[in-house]
């Protein structure tokens, strides 16, 4: 009852995200056979209209330039907080040389 392809079948993956890769790749291998037939639905090639269309790009690219934008957000929030802990220490080390160590400070800091 399976079609037969010229194609070797490939082990389901392991991992989720690559199992979801796999499966987006046989679904538009699919809708590209199906386009190329003249069997395609209105709505499939619909969507591959919507896909080519200049308003889709810029969306993808704004999106794309979000993601990144929230990437340097993380890495500021994360370099931040090697800073103050790096001060942290420093001011801790200095009163722990200067002779005005008190076991109070220590616990603020931390």
């Amino acid at each position: 009852m399976g079609r037969k392809t010229d194609k070797p079948m490939s082990p389901p993956a392991l991992d989720p995200e690559q199992r979801e890769n796999q499966m987006i790749s046989l679904a538009t291998n699919l809708a590209e056979q199906k386009l190329r037939d003249g069997t395609a639905s209105n709505q499939l090639i619909v969507h591959y209209l919507k896909l080519g269309s200049s308003k889709e790009r810029l969306e993808k690219e704004k999106l794309e330039k979000e993601n990144a934008l929230l990437k340097a957000k993380t890495n500021a929030i994360e370099s931040q907080e090697r800073s103050e802990t790096l001060y942290a220490e420093a001011i801790k080390a200095i009163r722990h040389y200067s002779g005005n160590y008190e076991d109070e400070y220590d616990e603020d800091i931390q």
